[in-house]
């Protein structure tokens, strides 16, 4: 799609705005082509990059609820139809991937909109079975603010650091150089908090049960 790599070349905060809202739908912009390029100019006084993690996160917000929307008034059929279309394959989308972002989501509950958000390949697409599930709006969009957040801020500190490092033409060589590396590491990032989660779940589970095993034994003795 050309017109994309248009406004990629052309980064301002609408710009960011408006491409990180498609990246956040089912149209197939790569995140980090967006915000690490505006924040590597922000690093040379083009920009403000608060302001591109603020407008990022917004555009993202915008788009998730889109999918969101989508997902909780058309239905699971017509999303699995769309996925498997001409206009679905084009967004290099297929019923796959909606159903792998739905299995996530299953298994990891309304915190899977926060997590979700980090993970590729699922990222763009965890908010349409949010909707398809009738979660909470404003939890989900909380939950979506704070995932895509994180995100933006990843992103953008990449960028600010190749400003100091790399040229401006091998920006984008850099990018998808560093990109795999940032997909491995937040999948890593994912992972340790899963388990962190899930050892204190164990923990207050455990304790709880001693508590009650000791109550118990209190009564009989009594």
């Amino acid at each position: 799609m050309s017109w994309i790599t248009s406004l990629i070349g052309h980064l301002n905060y609408g710009t960011v705005l408006l491409l990180m809202l498609l990246e956040s739908t089912v149209i197939p912009v790569p995140s980090e082509l967006v915000v690490s390029p505006a924040a590597y100019h922000a690093a040379g006084g083009h920009l403000n990059v608060f302001l591109v993690i603020l407008f990022a996160t917004v555009g993202a917000d915008l788009g998730a609820s889109i999918n969101y929307v989508a997902g909780y008034y058309l239905g699971r059929p017509i999303i699995y139809k769309f996925a498997n279309s001409k206009w679905g394959k084009m967004c290099l989308l297929n019923q796959e991937k909606v159903e792998k972002s739905e299995k996530y989501f299953n298994d990891h509950g309304m915190v899977a909109t926060i997590s979700g958000r980090l993970i590729p390949g699922i990222r763009h697409l965890i908010s349409i079975p949010a909707g398809l599930a009738k979660m909470s709006y404003w939890k989900f969009l909380l939950y979506t603010t704070i995932g895509a957040g994180v995100w933006n801020c990843i992103l953008a500190a990449l960028g600010w650091y190749l400003h100091s490092v790399v040229p401006e033409d091998q920006l984008t060589e850099k990018l998808e150089e560093y990109g795999d590396y940032i997909k491995w590491g937040i999948l890593a990032l994912v992972g340790l908090v899963v388990l962190y989660f899930a050892v204190r779940w164990f923990v207050k589970k455990r304790k709880k049960a001693n508590i009650d095993i000791d109550e118990t034994e209190e009564e009989q003795g009594e």
